[in-house]
């Protein structure tokens, strides 16, 4: 199957510019348009192992980023992003082409994946178990998921953990790690083997820079995984690297709390979550720094093994 890269940028930014590029990502095929240079860069570089479709594969997603019209091109011009011809997000400054379509297939998962429990989680995989990390904005999940994927672990998703309704498996949609503002300088310096995209400046959430993620968790993207154990970080300056067992009750509720479609699933993502707490053990996880993370994730491997 073709591959991102071995069409290269040129065919890249034309078949953004006519038909469409059929990307695909885990169980997703997005078709995606687009005339902006900045975009055919960016996904040449972070999406170069990815498998392309052909112009009759059926899209799960279509997108456009454009450029505007008129005098609003050449002043302070923006990107604005459609969705089936409708625009959900207000336009960004143009520098911030990469990040925004980034944030859109985001936000196409979560909107719009209902066969799935989709969870804001990062998820990540080794020796046939999964640990899926919950957590807000600022909660270090990024940098720990980053960190463990620089160790080894099979990277499923940054983001969002999307759970199987009908057995409770994890599918995987391996894309770029965001890393924001004093994360990015700290993984560069602790991974220096890992690609990062250049850094992106006054966006929404700061400076943002996303990790390329490994050819072979890109080549595993259609191997499910069983969830093991769900962890809970918070990084804390200065903090010992410490897991504290959650109760099966409160881990249901916080799991709960950071899905997007639990409630519009109703019973199915009562029983989805329900079963994912019983078949996991679930931990609180603070720390101060990736060292001691990396020896608290072995012991769980140890200790499963």
């Amino acid at each position: 199957m073709l591959t991102v890269a071995q069409l290269g940028q040129e065919a890249v930014a034309a078949r953004l510019r006519g038909a469409g590029l059929r990307l695909q990502t885990g169980p997703f095929v997005a078709c995606i348009h687009s005339s902006l240079p900045a975009l055919a860069v960016a996904l040449e570089r972070m999406y170069g192992a990815y498998p392309l479709m052909d112009a009759d594969t059926p899209a799960d997603f279509d997108v456009l980023l454009r450029s505007p019209r008129g005098l609003r091109r050449l002043i302070k011009p923006q990107v604005y992003f459609h969705y089936d011809g409708l625009a959900p997000f207000q336009p960004l400054p143009l520098d911030q082409t990469y990040p925004m379509f980034e944030w859109a297939m985001n936000w196409c998962i979560s909107n719009h994946a209902h066969s799935w429990l989709v969870i804001h989680a990062a998820v990540v995989e080794r020796e046939g178990a999964a640990v899926i990390l919950p957590a807000p904005a600022g909660s270090g999940k990024s940098t720990l998921c980053a960190a463990l994927v620089a160790r080894g672990w099979r990277l499923l998703s940054d983001e969002l953990t999307l759970i199987r309704v009908d057995d409770g498996r994890i599918d995987p949609v391996p894309r770029p790690v965001s890393l924001k503002n004093a994360s990015i300088d700290v993984i560069r310096a602790w991974a220096p083997g890992m690609h990062l995209s250049p850094p992106v400046t006054d966006t929404l959430k700061g400076t943002v820079a996303h990790l390329r993620a490994p050819d072979a968790s890109v080549a595993r993207a259609h191997e499910p995984a069983r969830p093991a154990w769900i962890v809970f970080p918070k990084w804390r300056a200065g903090a010992p690297a410490e897991l504290a067992p959650v109760p099966q009750a409160r881990a249901h509720l916080r799991l709960a709390e950071n899905a997007f479609n639990y409630s519009l699933l109703g019973a199915a993502g009562f029983t989805t979550a329900a079963r994912t707490i019983e078949q996991t053990r679930t931990f609180d996880f603070s720390y101060g720094t990736l060292d001691d993370a990396m020896d608290v994730f072995e012991q769980l491997l140890a200790g499963r093994r």
